[in-house]
């Protein structure tokens, strides 16, 4: 054997390109990389740890680990090489001895995947002490397997201290720095929403590492905690079920929490906004450059609330990429002036607004000092309630484009009941905008022909337009159309010449 064999961050090199892109195979299906991988292991002494160690990796707690346990191994694959779909069905949970067997190698696990809800009662007697994993840097999880990783006697006043007297488990998840916890669609008994909460709770305040974080509702005194990890740069909250209730906000503890100091990106997929709102609330995101929230009601209150909230967390120099959503219809909306709240992100690139239970009030006077203040602006997108009439006008909008010469895509409403540009007047062009959406429940747009000159003079690299009734546009589209290629024929003809 050559000596550079014998070194191993060669050797791990080398067993890196055995390696298979990752893909979507069934579930059970062992992959051709980990079987040219099981080879090298057993090939010599000398391959058996880098080899191993690749091998255990990543990880998935289903078929593909359950296969090691030599009583499963028979019931999954009696069909043949794919394990049939409801071989768990009636088998009874893991011994210990089983659970050392299917462990032994967790020392080397660096991802893991417990999702397989089918599958759960098999895990339900292995010793909490068992599941460790030193080298864990992801883990993605569902709620119903977080038990499994408690201890039953763990409590909340432990977590809360920083004491050295803490039990040996509360180090299990110490180095990690991605966890993903994943809500079933369903919840019953057997797991609540509120023993759930309590759960994703306890595993958070254990995570001193953490650099990205994604789960659903978690109580303020996880909030506290991570907003004290200067290693954390991502937070993504999501539970859009309607029975998922969250912590009060009148719980005496919350108090304000310590600067998230480098997150830059923070979103929220909610049913209601008073969760994120009271986040925002008592929180600063000095580093903040991506906000997402996206809900199924969202009041005008609510909605005032929410950007003051955000106007005050200290990301006025940073913060670039703002969404917020909204699903429900409320017929009986109100007005809320929400570009005021903005003004001050001078270094804002993407703003979208699709909020369908208030209106947005913007008119060309509003819009024209929104963007004086964005000099930056790539993406900006605004729904507005008010469907028969917007108080932007053609003339806005052209305005509003000169002075915003990076942006590369509007959606926005419109008054299409006037074309108030000169189409004669030689204009100022706008090379980068690539998509122009206008809204207008107009089903017929006057003086289709010079709106389309107008915009092949303005903007180049338009070709259609679109709108929230296509048909609205169809002329305009057809007028314009036959402008480009009539450019292009005259173009094609002056080469040949």
């Amino acid at each position: 054997m050559h000596q550079a064999l014998l070194i191993p961050e060669v050797l791990l090199e080398i067993f890196s390109h055995v390696i298979e892109e990752p893909s979507v195979l069934p579930a059970g299906f062992i992959s051709l990389s980990q079987k040219s991988l099981a080879a090298l292991a057993t090939t010599c002494k000398t391959f058996y740890e880098p080899a191993m160690d690749l091998l255990w990796n990543e990880m998935d707690m289903s078929e593909s680990l359950l296969g090691c346990v030599t009583r499963l191994h028979p019931l999954m694959y009696r069909s043949g090489r794919l394990p049939v779909w409801n071989w768990a069905v009636g088998v009874r949970p893991l011994s210990v001895d089983e659970a050392h067997q299917l462990l032994r190698h967790s020392a080397r696990i660096r991802s893991l995947i417990m999702l397989a809800n089918r599958l759960l009662h098999l895990f339900s007697d292995i010793p909490v002490m068992l599941y460790d994993f030193p080298s864990l840097i992801s883990l993605t999880i569902s709620t119903r397997y977080l038990k499994f990783l408690l201890s039953n006697t763990l409590h909340h006043h432990h977590l809360a201290t920083a004491s050295e007297d803490l039990p040996p488990f509360v180090t299990r998840f110490a180095a990690l720095e991605r966890l993903s916890v994943i809500t079933p669609d369903t919840i019953n008994a057997f797991d609540s929403t509120a023993d759930a909460l309590s759960r994703i709770s306890d595993v958070v305040r254990l995570c001193k590492q953490l650099v990205t974080l994604s789960c659903p509702l978690f109580d303020w005194a996880a909030w506290r905690h991570i907003s004290n990890l200067s290693t954390l740069t991502r937070v993504d909250v999501g539970d859009t079920r309607t029975d998922a209730t969250p912590p009060s906000p009148l719980e005496r503890d919350i108090t304000n929490f310590s600067p998230f100091s480098n997150v830059t990106a923070l979103s929220f997929l909610l049913h209601g906004a008073a969760y994120a709102i009271t986040v925002m609330q008592h929180s600063q995101f000095p580093s903040l450059k991506e906000f997402k929230l996206d809900v199924s009601v969202l009041s005008s209150l609510e909605a005032e609330q929410l950007f003051r909230a955000l106007s005050k967390c200290k990301a006025c120099e940073t913060l670039e990429k703002i969404i917020v959503h909204s699903s429900h219809y409320d017929p009986q909306t109100n007005s809320l002036s929400v570009i005021p709240y903005l003004l001050c992100f001078t270094q804002l690139r993407t703003l979208n607004l699709a909020c369908y239970d208030f209106c947005i009030n913007l008119d060309d006077d509003i819009l024209l000092e929104a963007v004086s203040a964005w000099p930056h602006m790539r993406n900006l997108e605004i729904e507005d309630l008010r469907f028969d009439y917007s108080p932007i006008t053609f003339r806005g909008i052209f305005t509003m484009l000169s002075l915003c010469p990076q942006l590369d895509t509007l959606r926005i409403s419109i008054d299409t009941t006037a074309v108030d540009i000169d189409p004669d007047v030689e204009p100022a062009q706008h090379t980068s905008l690539r998509i122009l959406e206008l809204k207008t429940f107009a089903h017929q747009i006057p003086n289709a022909e010079t709106l389309a000159r107008i915009i092949f003079s303005y903007l180049p690299r338009i070709n259609e337009v679109g709108g929230f009734l296509q048909s609205g546009w169809d002329e305009v589209n057809m007028h314009l159309k036959s402008l480009k290629d009539a450019a292009l024929h005259a173009t094609g003809a002056a080469s040949n010449t």
